[in-house]
């Protein structure tokens, strides 16, 4: 029976196991997919099978600047213990590591790499964490910077992890390595929609003016003296510079020192140092961000065991 690559990515998905081992168990089982199943366990490589298809919300976002590479990463397990567990956060390291030194395309090419140049690949090393630790453990994302001057922070023991990277006209001091934390840690907190004005796309300030003009008139409605069209048009351009404030990371109030923006304390910064320094990009990764967790009912299962 042949088998395709979607088979392929089935088995891989059901399983846990790599890519080249899912290919090898279709081909010995002739495409049938139970059989492959079986091949695997026979093998020992389908041992957590089960665990592969959990939901692996928690673990750990991890930032760091290795060999002078920027790399920021993040890799799921099932629980938030686990999150702590030293070997994981070994893995995740290794994880970090290896991208700073394969520079991988996307995450199927990280999977695909040698997990800190040895034997196992990064999909082959993740799968031995799954086995040795006994949970469903995935490596979700990474960024990665080569360039510039990059500036990692982790929050609250991996829960966020922040990069920034700069670019800096000559070489960068203490002073900028501690601006650059600055502006991670805010990033972390407030989780701006974008670093700078200039980077809102015109569709969204469109759409954002036409639902402040729509605030804007329903209360004018409501109000005692209503006022004119043109006074209303100009609350709407208070409201949306306010919008850059709220939601562009430049423009919005520096948490640490409330007299300026951020914009303005990166100037200050460069002024002080006598050098030339601006954000290039940040990537900022929360753990288990936009993955729909399991809501368990532990009074159902309690019963269930009872019965």
């Amino acid at each position: 029976m042949a088998f395709t690559a979607t088979d392929v990515k089935n088995l891989r998905e059901m399983t846990g196991v790599g890519m080249m081992d899912c290919k090898k168990a279709l081909a010995a089982s002739d495409g049938d997919m139970d059989k492959a199943i079986e091949w695997l366990r026979e093998k020992g490589m389908a041992a957590s099978a089960k665990k592969a298809g959990r939901i692996a919300a928690e673990g750990m976002a991890y930032a760091a600047v290795i060999d002078g590479v920027g790399v920021v990463v993040e890799v799921n397990a099932e629980t938030d213990f686990v999150g702590k567990n030293e070997k994981f956060v070994d893995f995740v390291k290794g994880v970090a590591a290896t991208v700073a030194s394969v520079n991988p395309a996307d995450l199927d090419a990280l999977l695909a790499a040698k997990y800190m140049g040895g034997e196992l690949t990064v999909e082959q090393q993740q799968q031995e964490m799954v086995l040795v630790i006994g949970e469903n453990i995935k490596v979700r994302r990474f960024a990665r910077f080569a360039e510039g001057v990059s500036v990692p922070y982790i929050h609250a023991g991996g829960k966020i992890g922040v990069l920034v990277n700069l670019e800096v006209s000559g070489e960068a001091t203490d002073k900028v390595v501690e601006m650059g934390k600055d502006l991670a840690m805010q990033i972390a907190a407030l989780n701006p929609s974008f670093l700078d004005k200039s980077q809102v796309d015109q569709a969204t300030l469109d759409k954002e003016r036409e639902i402040q003009l729509a605030i804007a008139l329903a209360e004018n409605e409501k109000a005692a003296k209503p006022k004119p069209q043109n006074i209303i048009e100009k609350m709407v351009d208070g409201r949306m510079a306010k919008y850059y404030k709220e939601n562009c990371l430049m423009q919005q109030e520096f948490v640490k020192d409330s007299s300026m923006t951020v914009e303005q304390y990166v100037a200050s910064v460069a002024k002080e140092t006598g050098l030339s320094i601006s954000l290039k990009d940040a990537v900022r990764f929360e753990k288990g961000e936009g993955i729909e967790k399991k809501q368990e009912d532990f009074a159902a299962e309690i019963a269930s065991l009872v019965k």
